[in-house]
């Protein structure tokens, strides 16, 4: 019954979508976020709803198109209102399903925005030379997915797949350096989200606290134009698992929507931050520095 529905309902939608143009204004501060499941579930402060993914599995773009606005760019919008700002953010899956492949891994944006680099995309994909055209700040992170971290191998090569920290921090240092390379843009960088208890090992869950503390403790640099925001800690409340009454279920490590609601709020305060005060009036979790 529900598939009749959509085969009435999905054509009128897309009737409906692509008879109404939509024109881009122009913006004093266009961001940018980057992003797949977890990152989209904090931008819209909820998960999709399931009409939303019944959508999805017809067309992407049309989910896309039909969903109602995120409430990160509804935070946005209200503080242009009361603030007279300017401000624009966008949102990007990234990198897409096909051809590049579903993975946000430390090693694929090194192969997409360093080994690839420059003025074409690489498998459909921007580089930073093409975001930075169009955006002054650039958000992006990793899924949970990171946190499956294996034992280091005899040598650490930058050029693998293979999830070790080695590997991870080596790949992150080259990151940096491309980044560095855009001084007029803003990056900010989520750390990993955090996996539940019941889906991943102590030993792996420890191998991504330790990874996560060094990007903050070592790999970021003060005055640069990197910023993290630190969902990890958010997830985890000091431990290395995400807590499961923040998460959708103990066997799924995307969060939940009151825990979604509550970090949107954080996230926008520390974008905002970032943007107007290089980051100096919020901790790395969004919250206000006391």
């Amino acid at each position: 019954m529900k598939y009749k529905i959509l085969l009435i309902f999905v054509p009128a939608l897309i009737f409906s979508c692509f008879s109404c143009s939509k024109e881009k204004k122009s913006s004093d501060m266009n961001i940018l976020f980057l992003h797949h499941s977890t990152g989209e579930i904090i931008w819209n402060g909820s998960p999709p709803s399931l009409l939303n993914r019944a959508i999805g599995k017809v067309s992407e773009k049309l989910a896309d198109a039909v969903k109602k606005k995120g409430q990160l760019p509804r935070l946005i919008e209200n503080y242009n209102s009361s603030k007279g700002t300017n401000y624009n953010i966008d949102e990007l899956t990234f990198p897409k399903a096909e051809p590049y492949g579903w993975n946000n891994f430390p090693f694929d944006y090194y192969n997409i925005w360093v080994v690839n680099a420059g003025q074409e995309p690489y498998m459909e994909e921007p580089t930073l030379e093409m975001l930075t055209d169009s955006y002054q700040v650039v958000i992006f992170k990793h899924c949970f997915p990171v946190g499956y971290i294996d034992a280091d191998k005899d040598s650490a090569d930058i050029n693998s797949g293979a999830r070790t920290l080695a590997n991870y921090k080596l790949q992150y240092a080259a990151l940096r350096d491309k980044l560095h390379e855009f001084p007029q843009t803003k990056f900010i960088l989520f750390t990993g989200a955090a996996l539940t208890k019941a889906s991943v090992s102590e030993e792996r869950a420890l191998r991504a606290r330790e990874f996560f503390e060094w990007v903050i403790s070592e790999w970021d640099q003060p005055d640069d134009n990197i910023y993290i925001w630190d969902l990890y800690d958010l997830q985890t409340d000091g431990g290395i698992y995400f807590k499961d009454e923040y998460a959708r279920s103990p066997n799924d490590s995307h969060p939940n929507q009151s825990f979604a609601e509550q970090v949107v709020q954080l996230l926008f305060h520390r974008i905002i931050d970032v943007i107007e005060n290089n980051g100096n009036g919020t901790l790395l979790t969004g919250k206000t520095k006391l």
